[in-house]
């Protein structure tokens, strides 16, 4: 994968990021703190629309490192990303440094 190609997967996982928080902020608002919420897959794929139910203090967990996202189970892109946690239907992965690190650090809304 070219470093160009990296950087688009990383703004493509940047955009469902963005989604998700917003998903986040109306959780919030209806007071549904508590249980899960559905969010979109974080993948690199512009094309993915899968959904996945998530708990809250899962989602937090992971918004609180800007380099993991949430992807739907086989989603992973290996040249950008590790999975460092599994779980049934969904995987949050890491990106790698350099390029994948920089673009989600970059993107991070909660920075």
């Amino acid at each position: 994968m070219t470093d160009e190609q990296a950087r688009r997967v990383g703004l493509n996982e940047a955009l469902f990021r963005e989604v998700n928080e917003e998903i986040r902020g109306l959780t919030s608002s209806f007071g549904t703190d508590e249980g899960t919420m559905t969010v979109v897959c974080e993948c690199g794929s512009a094309s993915c629309t899968d959904q996945i139910e998530v708990g809250i203090a899962t989602y937090e967990r992971v918004r609180a490192e800007s380099r993991l996202y949430i992807v739907a189970h086989g989603h992973v892109f290996p040249e950008v990303e590790s999975v460092v946690e599994q779980n049934e239907g969904w995987e949050v992965v890491r990106k790698h440094e350099g390029i994948p690190a920089d673009v989600a650090r970059e993107t991070d809304p909660r920075t």
